[in-house]
């Protein structure tokens, strides 16, 4: 071998380097995928129903509003607006880029390019459908009053961020945290009275979807894009 010569395989591994392995296509990727598209005509389902009925609250909102209003509380007050703050306008994106910053300190560049990709999303799509929808929030609101209630952002982006890291790091404490979370999450906002029980369910569906349909996009962007590099590399001419 000659000094200037490359080693076998050198331009192969170019394509995929000790810290972006080359991908291989993940086999739950089916089911996230069906996941993810079921959560889409779930939400559709419901959006459909709070239309239908005007976007006045459906039965189980009066109920489940009623037993919120009923159990309220100073030490469930103080317990219900940990999640609201830590998930808010200000909280939520702080949380964000943290993980992502962690995620790049690790040298898990796809893993923090999909939680961006996959928060980017949900906000894009969240907010403007709330704005568009205006449904009003329970008279007794104790946070947000604007009527953008369908469906609850927080939900949607706490659900987005739990169902991402657990399918980025696959341990089960992740999702059993990432579920501990949402549901808090969840209760959090229903007894504050800034959302109806199914704005939170919306916000639940939406999370799932988006967090199910963007990490499958990203695993098979990234397959193809290292499958496309490698043949690019295999073709070069030797020297």
């Amino acid at each position: 071998m000659g000094e200037n010569e490359e080693p076998r395989g050198s331009r192969a591994s170019r394509a995929a380097t000790p810290d972006e392995p080359l991908p291989h296509p993940d086999p739950h990727r089916a089911t996230v995928l069906v996941v993810g598209v079921a959560a889409t005509v779930l939400f559709v389902v419901l959006r459909f129903a709070v239309a239908l009925g005007g976007h006045d609250p459906l039965p189980v909102d009066v109920w489940w509003d009623d037993a919120m209003l009923a159990g309220l509380n100073d030490v469930g007050l103080m317990i219900a607006w940990v999640p609201s703050i830590v998930g808010g306008v200000v909280g939520a994106p702080f949380v964000g880029i943290l993980v992502i910053a962690i995620f790049l300190w690790r040298r898990r560049r796809w893993d923090a390019a999909t939680l961006a990709v996959a928060i980017v999303t949900v906000t894009a799509i969240g907010a403007p459908m709330a704005a568009v929808i205006a449904r009003v929030r329970p008279s007794e609101s104790l946070a947000e009053s604007a009527a953008t209630s369908f469906p609850s952002g927080h939900t949607a982006v706490a659900t987005t961020i739990g169902v991402t890291l657990g399918l980025l790091l696959r341990r089960w404490y992740v999702w059993i945290l990432g579920a501990v979370w949402v549901a808090w999450m969840m209760w959090s906002r229903t007894y504050l009275h800034a959302h109806w029980a199914s704005d939170v369910l919306a916000g639940l569906l939406e999370g799932i979807a988006v967090a199910c349909l963007v990490w499958s996009a990203m695993q098979a962007y990234r397959i193809r894009r290292a499958m496309s590099s490698r043949t690019s590399s295999s073709a070069e001419p030797d020297v």
